[in-house]
């Protein structure tokens, strides 16, 4: 499954992003998906991820109350909805897919196949 993620950039504290993961040619049906992240120096953290057949999500910590992640049915894409950014929050983001992602592991990166190329996201304070 090759992924591609969208909708990077560079924005301001406070703003809101949406980004979606898409699975070039291929559904996600039966895979959980999942969002990470990493920042320049620091290892690949999990962001969130979501299963697709039952619509079942995780969160890190950090990202509780602040990003949304869900599944668009119309458009075959996950998506990471990012309100209220903080600087913190500046890395590059990738969508991971795997079909055998157990509860214990979905933040772990070697449990996951499949990863898009990633998009930057830079917020300035």
């Amino acid at each position: 499954v090759q992924l591609v993620e969208s909708g990077g950039g560079l924005l301001q504290t406070g703003d809101s992003l949406r980004m979606p993961c898409s699975p070039s040619g291929r559904s996600f049906s039966h895979y959980y998906v999942s969002w990470f992240r990493q920042a320049p120096g620091k290892e690949r953290e999990f962001v969130a991820g979501i299963r697709w057949n039952t619509d079942s999500a995780d969160y890190a910590d950090f990202a509780k109350g602040r990003f949304i992640i869900f599944r668009d049915n119309t458009k075959n894409t996950v998506e990471l909805q990012m309100n209220s950014l903080k600087p913190e929050d500046t890395a590059v983001y990738y969508c991971a897919a795997g079909n055998s992602v157990a509860a214990p592991r979905v933040q772990f990166p070697r449990a996951y196949e499949f990863w898009g190329p990633g998009t930057q996201v830079t917020v300035s304070s």
